[in-house]
């Protein structure tokens, strides 16, 4: 909507602190996830993610007492479906590729979001930046020393769903976004479950790992989807999509403090880099 009047900040900042909220329970949750690979490999965790995120959703939300907005299915099925697809190519990949870069490389879908939702010349400049920290971040460093490249390919995968995952997510959630965080994670474990079941079977059912598969969903899915749609709802999608950048610095962090993958100088810097686009494309003042 064209406003000849600034945009309510109150709103945008909630939004914008749900966002960053979201992000560090996603990569906390994504640091404890890789404990479960050993047991069920990375189909089984996310097959346990999105079950017990799409229970905890449905939950919360409770979405079956309101029906959905006229014509809101379609893209609640297809937020579901790149959710899933997102989560399982995403898992894949941190089998072989450290957190942090894993996540750099996926991030390649809110790129190019804001890229190319931008009308304007300084988000021009922040993506820029954010770009720039992305290929420091994977250059050198005993971290990225051993790039595993089919790992490669499924994080850059990931990050093609994840572009996908804003654009319908926006859309799904406009509405009401308790539907389509509830509705979207019950599509996504309807996808990725009969892949986690092939893969290793009843070990998903071992008393021993359903208690860090809840904690898992709860911190990967439930809360930070919810916060998600929350915050689609109440801002752009260039905006989100450049916000999101903050996602290879948390996980580089994450990734060092939980699973011992240290960063080198050169990465710190592209860390910094990173964090000072989503700075600037937050406190850019702007018109909606």
């Amino acid at each position: 909507m064209t406003s000849s009047s600034p945009a309510p900040r109150g709103p945008q900042g909630l939004a914008i602190l749900a966002v960053i909220v979201a992000i560090l329970s996603l990569q906390g949750g994504a640091s404890l996830a890789k404990q479960l690979f050993p047991a069920v490999g990375a189909q089984g965790a996310v097959s346990l993610r999105l079950t017990f995120a799409s229970l905890m959703l449905l939950a919360f939300w409770r979405p079956w007492r309101t029906r959905p907005a006229r014509g809101s299915l379609k893209w609640i099925v297809g937020y579901g479906a790149v959710l899933g697809c997102m989560n399982l190519t995403f898992y894949l990949s941190l089998r072989t590729v450290p957190l942090g870069l894993a996540v750099a490389l996926e991030f390649i879908g809110p790129l190019t979001v804001a890229v190319l939702a931008s009308r304007r010349a300084i988000d021009l400049v922040w993506v820029a930046m954010a770009a720039a920290g992305i290929l420091l971040l994977v250059s050198l460093g005993p971290v990225t020393a051993r790039i595993d490249l089919p790992g490669a390919g499924l994080a850059l995968a990931a990050g093609v769903f994840w572009g996908l995952y804003i654009i319908l997510g926006k859309r799904a959630g406009a509405a009401n976004p308790g539907h389509a965080a509830a509705y979207g994670a019950l599509v996504a474990a309807a996808i990725v479950i009969p892949v986690g079941i092939a893969h290793a079977g009843a070990t998903l059912l071992s008393p021993a790992l359903l208690p860090l598969g809840l904690a898992v969903g709860l911190l990967t899915s439930a809360l930070p989807y919810s916060l998600e749609m929350l915050a689609m709802a109440r801002m752009s999608s260039r905006t989100f999509g450049v916000l999101m950048s903050l996602e290879p610095a948390i996980g580089a962090l994450s990734g060092f403090l939980f699973l011992q993958e240290r960063l080198s100088p050169v990465q710190m810097a592209a860390v910094a880099l990173i964090m000072v686009a989503s700075a600037g494309v937050v406190l850019e003042p702007r018109r909606d």
